[in-house]
């Protein structure tokens, strides 16, 4: 099995650079141009415990060396489809009110549909069968997200998802698309892979796929940004300052910095035609090489590529505001969260300072709090308490601790390897109702769900979902913990 998987990789390969893809600089010939598109920077491997199939160096990179090119030609996009298959240009003349992601998805169903005769087959066999986007959620996985916030964006992707699969149907239909890619259930797939493999163009907005480039793992920008975006990579979004007033003072660092600073380590360049990637940083032979795609939280991240970081430098949690917080602001909603490290953003710890302040007093101390200064001692300890408290209600509200979440990611994970009967009525209530909840949507008694190897293959992209749900909101509890940790240390600090 690994021999012939092997084999499939290299024939795809050999594809690629027919193509023109190649891991070759422009000034270097490749030897080998017409069997293997890598050799000379990259080559494919499998990471078990961090993201699966990848890249790997084959020998040390420096940071900014190109590393792969992919040219126009060997792109997936709209336009190209549209130039190499007249049937599919006429028949979209007929149905401009459709998105460009609609298209594009409709485009790559279309070319499945071909089967061996698209030019795209050796690349398009090469895709993942399933994705874990928010989309393709059902509703348990939907509950088992737990945070309003994260449970209304799955709603709102799944409602999108169908609405956009309704609209399609007709040019679906015209194209003469086999009917099993007609389905919702393809449609879901096809989807998720243009939100999850896609990669910017400037002439579509719904981006590109890109052969061998889109093997890249992801990795949340970091130190290679420079201080800037180090800062906010690190959660350290404020540092504090001694002022002549001798306050503390938080500094909005990496909150708010310059745009200009790149968030990402490829890009289409047009001068040569060809999307080129380069190393984001210096890497060691047989080190993964890996590609940051940008700034996302752990729900952007499982809403859009359908998988969530360990340690998400970029993560943040929102708390509900006492309504008149908001109006004695002028600090965007959206910057008013808490750091993956449980600091409390600059934002938020300005407006909750100031709606801690008697409402006279307001006007003429209000430059304090806007300039991230302590106002009073007073103050900060009502501004501690405050967020503290509000972090220990939110948690006291949902089904479950994160104790008992990381008992039912363990049971997650042994629920298909080890009989659950004998341990499960010992398990806490509210994890009991959740594993019997999963068992319902998959129709399967609890006695019989261990080590029931067919069952486990029938369900694991449920299982995998749910797992993925009960991490997201592992990871979001302790941001919540962690803050709740913060405000105690700066009320010790402060009443010292």
């Amino acid at each position: 099995m690994e021999n012939e998987e092997e084999n499939e990789v290299n024939d795809f390969l050999g594809w690629a650079a027919k193509l023109g893809i190649t891991d070759f600089p422009p000034n270097l010939n490749n030897p080998s141009v017409n069997s293997c598109c890598l050799g000379h920077s990259l080559c494919v491997s499998h990471f078990p415990d961090a993201g699966g199939r990848g890249l790997a160096a084959v020998r040390d990179l420096t940071k900014g060396e190109l590393i792969l090119r992919v040219p126009e030609e060997a792109l997936f996009t709209t336009q190209s489809v549209v130039l190499k298959d007249h049937t599919f240009s006429v028949a979209l003349q007929q149905y401009q009110s459709l998105s460009s992601t609609q298209i594009l998805t409709i485009a790559l169903l279309n070319e499945i549909s071909k089967g061996k005769s698209s030019l795209w087959f050796p690349y398009l066999k090469h895709l993942p069968r399933s994705y874990d986007i928010l989309a393709s959620f059902n509703q348990f996985e939907t509950q088992s997200l737990q945070v309003d916030d994260a449970m209304w964006a799955a709603e709102k992707a799944i409602g999108k998802a169908k609405s956009e699969w309704k609209e399609a149907i007709s040019l679906m239909n015209d194209l003469k698309i086999k009917n099993k890619l007609q389905s919702l259930r393809a449609w879901l797939w096809a989807s998720g892979t243009i939100s999850s493999r896609t990669l910017h163009i400037p002439w579509d907005e719904a981006g590109c796929l890109c052969p061998v480039g889109d093997l890249f793992n992801y990795s949340a920008p970091g130190e290679e940004l420079g201080e800037c975006d180090d800062l906010r990579a690190q959660g350290k979004a404020s540092c504090d300052m001694s002022t002549s007033s001798g306050h503390v003072k938080d500094e909005p660092v990496g909150e708010h910095c310059d745009n200009s600073v790149r968030l990402t380590d490829g890009g289409y360049e047009k001068d040569i035609g060809s999307y080129c990637f380069y190393a984001k940083k210096s890497y060691r032979k047989g080190e993964q090489v890996l590609l940051s795609y940008g700034t996302y939280t752990n729900l952007e991240l499982l809403e859009h590529y359908g998988f969530i970081l360990n340690r998400n430098p970029n993560d943040k949690a929102f708390i509900p505001l006492e309504p008149e917080m908001y109006n004695c602001c002028s600090w965007p909603q959206n910057s008013l969260f808490i750091h993956q490290n449980g600091k409390p953003s600059f934002a938020l710890l300005s407006t909750v300072r100031l709606w801690a302040t008697p409402p006279n007093q307001r006007k003429s101390i209000g430059h304090l709090a806007s300039s991230g200064s302590q106002i009073s001692k007073e103050n900060e300890l009502l501004t501690m308490e405050w967020i503290a408290k509000k972090c220990h209600f939110i948690l006291k509200n949902y089904g479950t601790t994160i104790k008992e979440d990381n008992l039912l990611l363990g049971t997650i994970d042994d629920m298909c390897v080890s009989k659950l009967n004998t341990e499960f009525e010992k398990m806490p209530s509210m994890i009991k109702c959740e594993i019997q909840g999963f068992l319902d949507v998959v129709g399967v008694p609890v006695g019989e769900i261990g080590g029931n190897v067919d069952l486990y293959r029938r369900s694991k992209n449920s299982v995998d979902r749910w797992k993925l749900a009960v991490e997201w909101r592992v990871r979001y509890k302790k941001i919540l913990v962690d803050c709740i940790s913060y405000c105690i240390g700066r009320i010790d600090e402060v009443s010292s």
